[in-house]
């Protein structure tokens, strides 16, 4: 069975991250990918490494499963037509181009919608296609900054960190395939295409969530806190007897009951000090070293059988490989195996999107470098097998 968005044909003029992240996410899903790569270079992070595999950077193969690689030069009138017959063919375009080179490529919405009007057209910029920031270049880390992530990250006497992935970027691209599939919606109603704007900054600053509700409602600025939680006290990483470190994350005064007792410390439970969670708050500073204190007199693993025992939300902090050994996510599939035809066996993360009726796969591995341009060129332009020479030797393709 197809997956649940087959049919839809995409044409990836992304690179780096957001844009491939959420290519990758529709390919997933079952959309037919066509990414265009420059000649010779391809994707910039096909150079990012080390680590390479067989000379495949590891960077590029995490995010580009489910695609068709196609090489084409955009900065040519010849390699524009074919882009432009390629849009026709299309449902969907991804650029993550700084505004204004898509109008120098001529490959912009104006342009490229008159060639197909039910085209979704989804732009992905750092701050935005308008504004007083729209010509800043931007990366994962300076959005990160501006976007209030990481005002409140990182412990209070130390400086910001940023996430350690790059979120920014992630969540742009999250948000590109929310809109995308909106789009793709509306257009069922209306039968027309449209021009999408995602920015990284709007994409960040929406996760504020409740820390902006909490500047709205008192004018004050959260503060860095570590793992701990501005409104909810226990809700943070201890460190265990072993030096590993677990979460605990006590949402309610029942929980907080449970907790006391599965700890050996029933008497907290029945403190005036700490009886409610705001209580909890306010005396944030008296409570949290008591549980510090405990939490040292026993390994990850001993309070971790206790407080699973108890049915407490608690859990491990796991390095990387810690992860992908977890029986959970083992039996979830978030790992999997797959075959590239250089790098040979690789392990990619699995697709965390799961369907009862239709089926989503990892059907092809990320593509070697213009390895699908013939067989696009071919099947879905209809161009003959001298004409692609032709353009090969002319470096259009």
């Amino acid at each position: 069975m197809p997956g649940p968005l087959g049919g839809i044909r995409v044409l990836d003029a992304s690179r780096v991250l957001t844009g491939p992240f959420a290519t990758m996410t529709l390919g997933d899903l079952g959309a037919e990918i066509i990414k265009i790569e420059t000649p010779n270079a391809g994707d910039d992070t096909r150079q990012w490494g080390p680590p390479f595999i067989a000379g495949e950077s590891a960077y590029f193969l995490s995010i580009n499963r489910n695609k068709k690689s196609l090489t084409l030069n955009l900065n040519t009138e010849q390699g524009r037509n074919i882009f432009y017959d390629l849009a026709a063919k299309c449902d969907v375009l991804i650029e993550n181009f700084r505004p204004g080179v898509t109008e120098k490529l001529q490959i912009d919405y104006e342009t490229v919608s008159k060639k197909n009007p039910k085209l979704i057209y989804c732009s992905i910029t750092g701050y935005g296609a308008d504004g007083p920031y729209r010509d800043w270049p931007a990366y994962d880390i300076v959005v990160q900054g501006m976007g209030g992530i990481m005002g409140v990250t990182g412990e209070a006497d130390r400086p910001p960190v940023r996430i350690g992935v790059a979120i920014s970027d992630i969540g742009a691209g999250m948000y590109a395939c929310i809109a995308i599939l909106a789009a793709l919606a509306a257009r069922e109603r209306t039968g027309k295409g449209q021009l999408i704007d995602i920015s990284l900054l709007d994409s960040t600053i929406s996760w504020m969530t409740y820390m902006a509700g909490h500047f709205f409602a008192t004018g004050h600025t959260p503060k860095r806190m570590g793992s701990a939680h501005p409104t909810i006290v226990p809700y943070q990483c201890f460190k265990t007897k072993d030096e590993e470190f677990i979460t605990i994350a006590i949402g309610n005064d029942k929980l907080f009951r449970n907790f006391s007792e599965a700890i050996g410390m029933k008497e907290l439970a029945d403190d005036p000090k700490f009886v409610s969670n705001p209580l909890r708050v306010a005396n944030r500073a008296q409570l949290i070293p008591l549980l510090e204190r405990r939490m040292q007199e026993r390994t990850r693993r001993e309070w971790l059988q206790v407080l699973a025992g108890a049915g407490l939300p608690a859990g491990a902090v796991y390095s990387i490989g810690d992860v992908f050994s977890d029986p959970q996510v083992l039996h979830r599939e978030m790992m999997v195996k797959i075959m590239h035809p250089r790098a040979g066996e690789i392990s990619q993360i699995g697709i965390p999107m799961k369907f009862s009726q239709t089926k989503t796969e990892i059907r092809t591995p990320p593509p070697l470098l213009g390895e699908h341009t013939e067989e696009i060129l071919h099947t879905l332009l209809g161009y003959e097998t001298q004409r692609i020479l032709e353009l090969h030797e002319r470096g259009i393709i």
